[in-house]
């Protein structure tokens, strides 16, 4: 999975910029514009690729470093005082 997504990120970047609606004046519906529905459906298939992405493609080690408890994952700096203002 991992392979294909910065394709399909690419290819949704080029089909952001769409040229072939941007002064056609179809409506759909009767009052919907057609280049807003298209990127009405672009956004959404974005936020799907996103998920699937996000859910298949994420490094292990950042989900692993996620589930651990928050006062594991502290550091030296972390430790460090502040310095006196």
């Amino acid at each position: 999975m991992r392979s294909i997504v910065w394709p399909l990120l690419a290819l949704l970047v080029i089909l952001h910029h769409d040229f072939w609606f941007w002064n056609d004046p179809t409506l759909v519906f009767g009052w919907f514009p057609i280049g807003l529905l298209y990127h009405v459906v672009l956004s959404i298939v974005a936020a799907g690729f996103w998920l699937l992405a996000v859910q298949y493609a994420w490094p292990a080690y950042l989900a692993d470093e996620a589930a651990r408890p928050s006062n594991d994952r502290s550091t030296a700096s972390d430790n460090a005082e502040a310095p006196q203002a």
